[in-house]
């Protein structure tokens, strides 16, 4: 069979590349195209990469607790890529260490600032994976306008809920509240209304403030990848994520390639909560996460397996 493999990130474990490959891999014997995918979130940049070529250039920023760190970010000719979690993320705070009304997205804007000073007259901002809840604060500190910034939405969250949302994964607790909904009030009001602004705990909606455009980050991902083009002929199409939810069929990267496959879907995932609509299988073997490969490709194998028949008919 002719497959695509078109996995986003397994949280933690393996990027959407790095997924892609290992898929490609276990199902010797099929011709498999790989093609990761993105949604703002983990593997953003490297997703475009593959569309836009382009080399990775590193900037020492302001690392989400104040201290500094090195981020990368794409430049490819007058665009660049930033995915805002390697200057301002989760991954870069220890869980004792979370709290939200320390943590600040000044990085991410000396990020898009360190682009520019590169050479470039677009950016492309990937907000998924943040550690803050601050508005964009820290980020409006240090620009004076983002109107060469598209902002690729990885939720769809108002503004004035990012608190409730996303507070508690990212250390916050019930008496922080009232400071984190002051500040997400403190932007203008023709901000909140705009869909997607509250991703990255406000960062979005600060951005938008001062002229960033924000847009669905799964489907403008999608489209600059050719996906639809690209899985036309296709006998099937194999995407996947660490944990399928509500949230994924909600403009998430699994939900965009099931609303645009021109090719029939199955779904490799680590856990899965609902019913998506197409064949799906969740990991198996005794220790998933710490052989997150390994388990993939067993996985990935006896899926393909599974829905074989009905896809040869």
């Amino acid at each position: 069979m002719r497959i695509v493999a078109a996995p986003t990130a397994f949280k933690e474990t393996l990027t959407p590349l790095q997924a892609a490959r290992t898929i490609r891999r276990a199902l010797r014997g099929h011709d498999v195209l790989p093609l990761p995918v993105a949604d703002g979130g983990d593997g953003t940049l490297e997703c475009l990469r593959a569309a836009l070529g382009g080399r990775v250039r590193l900037a020492t920023v302001t690392g989400p607790l104040g201290r500094p760190v090195r981020a990368p970010f794409l430049l490819a000719g007058r665009t660049a890529v930033i995915e805002m979690a390697d200057a301002s993320g989760l991954k870069l705070v220890p869980v004792a260490r979370r709290n939200p009304l320390a943590t600040t997205t000044r990085g991410a804007g000396e990020l898009i600032l360190a682009a520019r000073r590169a050479g470039a007259r677009r950016i492309l901002l990937g907000v998924g994976g943040s550690a803050t809840v601050d508005a964009g604060r820290g980020a409006l500190d240090v620009l004076v306008h983002a109107r060469d910034v598209t902002v690729l939405c990885d939720v769809t969250t108002a503004l004035l809920d990012a608190p409730r949302v996303f507070g508690p994964q990212k250390g916050a607790t019930p008496a922080m509240m009232p400071e984190l909904d002051a500040r997400m009030r403190s932007l203008p009001r023709r901000v909140r209304r705009l869909r997607g602004s509250g991703a990255a705990g406000g960062l979005a909606g600060g951005l938008a403030s001062i002229g960033a455009t924000l847009v669905p980050g799964a489907r403008f991902i999608l489209r600059t990848l050719r996906f639809r083009e690209r899985t036309r002929g296709a006998d099937l199409v194999v995407t996947g994520e660490g944990r399928v939810d509500a949230t994924s069929l909600a403009g998430k990267a699994v939900g965009e390639v099931l609303r645009v496959s021109r090719a029939p879907v199955a779904i490799v995932c680590g856990r899965c909560t609902i019913d998506p609509g197409v064949p799906f299988r969740e990991l198996d073997g005794p220790d998933p996460m710490r052989h997150a490969a390994r388990a993939l490709a067993s996985t990935v194998r006896a899926l393909v397996a599974q829905v074989a028949p009905a896809v040869r008919r």
